[in-house]
């Protein structure tokens, strides 16, 4: 019952990232599904602007696939990979381009041994394995006092939030690199850039969002920490 108390008493620092999480999941969502209506005048699908871009940097060995779900669309930087969800393989929406782009802005970051991308690379294992630490901690304070285990927590949540802040400029380096690659080869209008930026700048703001939250996060344990003490 004490655990919960404590829990409990600074709750509220619960609530600025999952406020600015859910403006930036609807902020994407509504900038997504308005210019994935618009059809690039490139006529050009998400898969073939990236092929271009990797191809150009001669980046040809690295297959553009699809993969399953909405907005899945990643860089592998294990497999040397890059994927697009079904949406954005598929479609010629400045949208698809711009996701497509994007992606293919990672490709190029891994071609230039860009030091966050390698560095979050690095991290990932770590930081998996402090992602479900925190799970079990959570479940473990149901039967142990709270105060027992909260430097692991702040531990825990000390790498997410490391991993999170890395994660910021190899976001936005990328989102950086695909709106000059399409400028360069003319795979956008110049009218057509602003609708780009916004769907990318969109995308950006979610993982602004995460290490807000991740930032909370780690305050919160701390104050509980502080509490404890006293």
């Amino acid at each position: 019952m004490l655990a919960i108390l404590i829990f409990d008493q600074y709750w509220w620092f619960f609530v600025p990232g999952l406020i600015l999480g859910l403006y930036a999941q609807y902020k994407l969502t509504s900038t997504y599904g308005r210019y994935v209506r618009v059809s690039a005048q490139s006529g050009l699908s998400g898969a073939e602007a990236a092929r271009e871009i990797l191809d150009n940097a001669g980046l040809s060995q690295v297959p553009v696939g699809e993969v399953g779900g909405r907005l899945t669309d990643h860089y592998d930087p294990v497999k040397r990979a890059l994927f697009l969800s079904s949406d954005n393989f598929h479609g010629r929406s400045l949208a698809a381009v711009g996701v497509a782009a994007h992606e293919a802005g990672h490709a190029l970051q891994h071609q230039a041994a860009y030091a966050p991308l390698h560095l979050r690379m690095m991290l990932v294992p770590i930081t998996n394995f402090a992602s479900q630490a925190v799970f079990w901690i959570m479940m473990l304070a149901i039967f142990l006092s709270f105060t027992k285990l909260i430097w692991p927590a702040i531990i825990a949540f000390a790498i997410i939030t490391v991993f999170q802040l890395i994660t910021l400029p190899v976001e936005f380096d990328a989102s950086r690199r695909a709106k000059e690659q399409l400028a360069r080869l003319g795979l956008i209008g110049r009218d057509e850039g602003r609708a780009v930026s916004k769907v990318l700048n969109a995308a950006a703001m979610t993982y602004v969002a995460a290490l807000v939250a991740a930032v909370f996060d780690l305050l919160h344990f701390i104050m509980i920490a502080r509490g404890s003490d006293e």
